[in-house]
């Protein structure tokens, strides 16, 4: 094909779901109505731990009007599944967390659900929980199995005491990072829908349509031709829509099938709050060896997360959490170790980076305290400890790509004027404000870790359509991020058409095939490839089909300016001669599978190897002031790097950045989880807080380009990247502005002050 045609790669057209969007057209779960409609409710856990000892219902309330399901009653084995199957549709025994769903009701209006599930009673024998990291590590409880240890991995390079050895001095510290919740615009939504042949049909707002599917299929004991998945218009996700749309599809589904009607379940917001998925708050203790002049000998680094009551996706956002753990530095010796532990508190998932910005957080201040320790400049230590092409990798990888790192730290120091305002705390002695300047350096894997990719092996479809059209059939979905118009764009560059001529419909499990999930920055980088290879399948049928219907030999059919040519005959536009196989031959169809790069080898086992295919690099510098008085912080102005291979959409891509500087803007000194003996004191939107478009810095966004050549037109993954900066460049950033080393996240003004008193200050 002639992919220089339309020359879209690098050029920003408008959003292909733009209008839908801002013109009230999109239709999301709560606006979908069904005949015969009932609306579905959940009777949650009012404590962390206890055992069920009776549920109560009120004989005054009329049950025959409803339909209630226990986990007695559920059609299937009582497990949602996910990495390991542990997580319950129900509690049947016993509570691990507050909000866990004891039982479910479903009623034919919403006055009639509120007063069913005011008329159910638990009665729960409560005991002590489990709530911190410690209390979990020393084996309390237990939470989960024997040790509450959910999930378990390490690495290591080199001669961890030799290296220690050659140090001149030993510098330790310990950081903590706090819950964050996704706070996506939509709450979870799901619909349920019979069908007449004992299977059922879902309708959801979520990430991963076949992740849905399998949960499903194992909940309600049906094949997977008896249950359709199909993803609807989704106001935002983060991760957050990753696993627990399973839960809630379960619960639907059960709901449906029992009731016999369609079901609908939509959260309101505090209920979405209290029972899905967070951050996973996490304890990183680092011990390195360092030269005089601040270069890095050894490393001894101990990862630990929270991950809640159970396994959910912990082993995976843990895996992640420790390959990121040496950060963009060199180091010839070290060791990591990463746990993940189970407390009772509502089970932690994905959200955006999944790992690596607790523990990026972690190695960003430890540079900055060596820094302190060695007496060079926060700029100097990292520049003598940043991987370069051809290091190696804590888990044994070769970065043989180039290696961007220098690069984005140079730019955005030098955008940033970073030196010149460094160290000048306040314009004035009399000043109410505080001034400071902070930086991070970051990198981000992406594709699924190690052999990820290999064992999903996601496959593509493009078809042409009756409408002259090319439709893209993958299970990967638009929840604001951009997908739609980026995976358009690689389809219409890959066959030379215009944009207008590609569509990516909304995913249904029984029109696409498993192209694996929408996490891990895979859209773009993996699944954007594969649509290639569909494109240049479909492309070649289509072309053979020519040669035959003009007698021609295949290598003199060509596609360009628009049209098919033998040799100098045009034989008409892409949509005539696509037309004309379709009343000769039937569909038109491209397929594609995930194929790995060759020479990338990973050991599962051992934890070494290749770890990701590729990786992007960023550098953040972050300005704030902070008020002398009441220590309140507000971060004046961001200026970020990031090199991320070829951008299809620039625009789209600095939105992304721009959004995920924010959120990790937010995490660092905003978003705090407040609990007490395990329930959520914060959670609604009133006192849950987060960023504004008020508390937004003035942000400055560069594009670095390295194209990758593995990637679709030199693309690599993106939408994580920008999570993993923010929160360290803006502690850095405080305390330039008032010389207090804060080790932990988020940094209220309380948390600030009390650190202030620690080291003595008034």
């Amino acid at each position: 094909m002639n992919r220089a045609a339309g020359g879209l790669i690098g050029t920003s057209p408008v959003r292909l779901d733009g209008w839908e969007k801002i013109s009230g057209e999109a239709r999301y779960v709560d606006d979908l109505s069904i005949p015969g409609m009932w609306v579905g409710g959940t009777v949650r856990s009012p404590v962390a731990s206890g055992k069920i000892v009776a549920l109560r219902r009120d004989p005054s309330f009329d049950f025959s009007r409803v339909v209630v399901v226990t986990a007695r009653e559920l059609p299937g084995p009582n497990v949602v599944a996910m990495i390991r199957e542990d997580h319950p549709v129900l509690a049947a025994d016993r509570v691990r967390f507050v909000a866990e769903p004891i039982a479910l009701v479903a009623a034919p209006d919403k006055p009639t659900l509120a007063a069913a599930l005011t008329a159910i009673e638990v009665d729960i024998q409560p005991d002590e929980p489990v709530l911190t990291i410690e209390d979990a590590l020393a084996g309390k409880g237990p939470v989960w199995g024997d040790d509450n240890i959910l999930a378990e991995y390490g690495i290591a390079s080199g001669d961890l005491e030799a290296g220690f050895a050659e140090a001149d001095l030993i510098v330790e510290g310990t950081y903590r990072t706090g819950h964050q919740e996704h706070l996506y615009l939509e709450t979870n939504g799901m619909i349920a829908v019979p069908r007449g042949d004992g299977g059922v049909e879902v309708i959801g707002s979520l990430q991963c349509p076949y992740y849905v599917l399998n949960a499903l299929t194992r909940a309600l004991s049906l094949p997977p031709e008896k249950v359709i998945v199909r993803q609807v218009a989704t106001g935002g996700a983060f991760g957050g829509k990753e696993d627990f749309p399973s839960v809630l599809a379960a619960h639907a589904a059960t709901l449906a099938l029992r009731a016999r009607h369609p079901v609908k379940i939509v959260y309101e917001r505090t209920e979405d709050i209290r029972a899905t998925t967070k951050r996973h708050p996490s304890r990183v203790s680092v011990r390195t060896g360092v030269k005089r002049d601040g270069t890095l000998v050894a490393a001894d680094i101990d990862v630990v997360l929270d991950g809640g009551a159970y396994t959910t996706l912990s082993p995976v956002v843990l895996s992640r959490a420790i390959l990121h753990a040496g950060g963009p530095y060199r180091i010839p010796n070290v060791a990591i170790r990463g746990r993940a532990v189970a407390t009772h508190t509502a089970p932690n998932g994905a959200f955006r980076g999944f790992g690596a910005p607790q523990t990026l957080f972690a190695i960003e201040r430890h540079m900055d305290r060596i820094a302190s320790r060695v007496g060079v400049d926060p700029v100097t230590v990292r520049r003598r400890n940043l991987l370069t092409t051809g290091d190696q990798l804590p888990c044994g990888q070769i970065l043989h790509e180039p290696v961007a790192a220098g690069l984005v730290l140079d730019r955005a120091l030098a955008l940033s004027d970073y030196k010149g305002k460094r160290g000048k705390r306040s314009p004035s002695a009399n000043a109410r404000t505080l001034s400071g300047i902070g930086l991070s350096v970051y990198y981000h894997g992406g594709g699924f870790t190690g052999g990820g990719e290999e064992r999903i092996r996601g496959k593509a479809s493009v078809r042409f359509s009756r409408e002259g059209r090319i439709e893209i059939l993958v299970s990967n979905v638009e929840m604001g991020q951009g997908a739609t118009t980026v995976l358009c764009m690689i389809a219409a560059q890959a066959l030379g058409l215009p944009l207008e001529m590609v569509t990516h419909p909304y995913p249904d499990t029984s029109q696409v095939p498993d192209t694996g999930p929408t996490v891990a920055s895979r859209t773009t980088m993996i699944v954007g490839k594969i649509v290639v290879d569909a494109c240049d399948a479909l492309a070649a049928k289509l072309r053979a089909h020519l040669a035959r219907e003009h007698g021609a030999e295949e290598r003199a059919i060509r596609f360009a300016d628009g049209s098919w040519w033998a040799a100098d005959r045009q034989l008409g536009s892409f949509r005539e001669c696509g037309l004309r196989y379709l009343d000769a031959a039937g569909p038109l169809v491209g397929d594609a599978t995930y194929r790995h790069p060759e020479g990338l080898r990973w050991d599962e086992e051992n934890f070494r190897g290749d770890a990701y295919k590729s990786y992007s690099w960023g550098a953040d510098v972050v300005e704030v002031e902070v008020d002398r008085d009441t220590l309140e912080i507000r971060p004046l102005r961001a200026t970020v790097v990031v090199e991320i291979g070829r951008a299809i959409n620039p625009v789209l891509a600095v939105g992304q950045v721009e959004g995920g500087t924010l959120q990790a803007l937010g995490w660092g000194y905003l978003e705090e989880i407040k609990m007490d003996a395990g329930r959520y004191l914060n959670d609604r939107v009133t006192t849950y807080i987060i960023p504004t478009t008020l508390d937004a810095p003035a942000m400055q966004v560069e594009l670095a380009e390295f194209p990758y050549e593995r990637g679709p037109f030199g693309a690599k993954g993106l939408g994580e990247l920008p999570m993993d900066g923010g929160a360290p460049a803006l502690a850095a950033a405080i305390e330039d502005a008032t010389q207090i080393f804060a080790a932990g996240i988020p940094i209220t003004p309380e948390r600030l002050l009390r650190l202030r008193i620690e080291e003595g200050g008034s």
